[in-house]
């Protein structure tokens, strides 16, 4: 049986096939195309993407990128589709789940979202939800260190995880959904169906932060 992180890699490749190469996305200025060149370095080309975390190899990602951007689309869409080489580690399953369920499902609501669309644009699975639950809990303290506010999640159905202590401004408690509390975390505040209550002064300092 598929994992969640297969099956939402194949459920981003079917609306990438519907929306086509020139859609926007939440990764402005990519459109879909430059999305799905990503997805593919990520996924095959380790050597173009150390250019994310190595400013000297910059200009060469920069330059696979549009070399793949500009590929046939049916040809840059089956390259996602199918995934890493063999010789992968994520094509294990369980590597495979940690490494790409978020990454697809973030990627996925960037072009659903595209043209700043708040909320879930399709339906979601209660498995899929409680999957982005158990990920989001394992790492939420490691997005929230830089944040200016305490951070509580709640995801009604799903749990409660104090993420982060206090602050001179306060603790801002986050409630939704465990997709939209992912896409709150990884800078998407804007399009996140998330309500936040706290001190007025920690909700700015945090939708401020949270807004890239």
């Amino acid at each position: 049986m598929a994992g969640h992180a297969a099956l939402e890699r194949q459920a981003l490749c079917d609306t990438l096939e519907r929306v086509g190469p020139s859609a926007p996305t939440l990764c402005d200025p990519w459109s879909t195309a430059e999305l799905a060149a990503h997805l593919v370095i990520r996924d095959s080309r380790p050597d173009l993407a150390l250019g994310m975390a190595v400013p000297p190899l910059a200009g060469r990602l920069e330059r696979g990128m549009e070399e793949y951007a500009t590929k046939p689309w049916g040809q840059l869409v089956h390259l996602v589709r199918t995934g890493p080489p063999a010789w992968s580690p994520t094509r294990m399953p369980f590597v495979d789940e940690v490494a790409n369920l978020t990454e697809f499902f973030i990627h996925h609501e960037d072009i659903l979202r595209g043209e700043g669309q708040v909320g879930p644009q399709r339906e979601i699975s209660a498995e899929l939800e409680s999957a982005l639950w158990r990920q989001l809990t394992k790492v939420a303290k490691l997005l929230t260190r830089r944040l200016p506010t305490g951070i509580v999640l709640v995801a009604p159905g799903h749990g409660r995880a104090a993420v982060k202590s206090p602050t001179g401004v306060g603790t801002a408690v986050l409630t939704g959904a465990p997709g939209e509390l992912v896409m709150a975390l990884f800078g998407r505040m804007r399009v996140a169906a998330v309500e936040v209550s706290s001190p007025a002064e920690a909700v700015s300092a945090l939708r401020e932060a949270l807004s890239g």
